[in-house]
């Protein structure tokens, strides 16, 4: 390819845009202070809304996580009202079975036997769903999953270590339902 200088020469477009002489004009490229300070604002403005989108856009993903979090939770957690429900059948079975336990009666026996079988499948369907029993007898203390109700003077076991369950505690998960209601040693005032 040949390239002369007859190439390089502006077009009549060109020219007329350059001004009657040809030759470029430049004094209408730099522009004037005003026209200087309209775009520093401009840019100022357009930095600003850069980093509101930008803010914005944190703010959104932020939310889409909470709001996957929320909603994992509310699955984990959907049976809770559920099981808070079935906590006090459970506490009438153990009472039934409690009751008939003692008895040597064929039929109450008979009766025993299938209401032990029927608390067995509710409380493996509680266990499926995430039901947990708190066991407290002869554990320390735990406020945070026993409730104490009184405290017995004992010597034969340590201070704090749980003596007596009045009632069970339930967890669903990691969450407590109900605190186990306890009795609690201490060492005796001499």
């Amino acid at each position: 390819m040949n390239m002369d200088n007859t190439d390089l020469k502006p077009s009549p477009s060109q020219g007329e845009e350059r001004g009657a002489g040809g030759t470029a004009d430049f004094a209408d490229a730099v522009p004037s202070p005003a026209a200087l300070e309209e775009l520093k604002a401009q840019a100022a403005k357009s930095k600003e809304h850069w980093e509101q989108l930008m803010r914005t856009a944190a703010d959104f993903d932020n939310y889409k996580k909470r709001a996957a979090r929320e909603k994992q939770e509310a699955i984990r957690y959907a049976n809770e009202g559920l099981c808070q429900k079935l906590i006090s059948v459970l506490d009438s079975f153990d009472m039934a079975v409690a009751a008939a336990a003692n008895s040597n009666d064929p039929a109450v026996k008979a009766l025993h036997t299938g209401v032990n079988m029927i608390l067995a499948q509710l409380r493996s369907a509680l266990t499926d769903a995430g039901l947990e029993e708190i066991d407290a007898l002869n554990k320390p203390f735990d406020p945070n999953l026993h409730e104490a109700i009184s405290q017995e003077d004992r010597t034969d076991v340590p201070e704090g270590q749980v003596v007596q369950q009045a009632r069970k505690g339930f967890k669903l998960r990691d969450r407590l339902l109900r605190p186990a209601t306890v009795v609690v040693a201490r060492k005796p005032s001499n």
